[in-house]
């Protein structure tokens, strides 16, 4: 997982085109949008997080400084 990518796939992508971009790469298609990641599964962990990130900063109003802050939070917690 690279925060760089995440951030820029936060900044460039609507909510619904990263839904449309992780149901492609569920069904193993190439996305319509440029997701970075080495393969498909980075790929995927990529557009999750940032429709996660994305919508966060919709429901709260966040910045995606701290929207990102808080969707790794929420990793660390579920890791440890």
């Amino acid at each position: 997982m690279k925060m760089p990518s995440i951030k820029k796939a936060v900044e460039t992508y609507s909510v619904e085109e990263l839904k449309k971009a992780e149901e492609l790469l569920m069904n193993e298609e190439k996305p319509h949008i440029e997701i970075e990641g080495d393969d498909e599964g980075e790929q995927l962990t990529h557009c999750l997080a940032a429709i996660w990130i994305r919508e966060e900063m919709d429901r709260t109003g966040m910045d995606v400084r701290n929207a990102t802050r808080a969707y790794f939070e929420r990793v660390r917690k579920s890791i440890s």
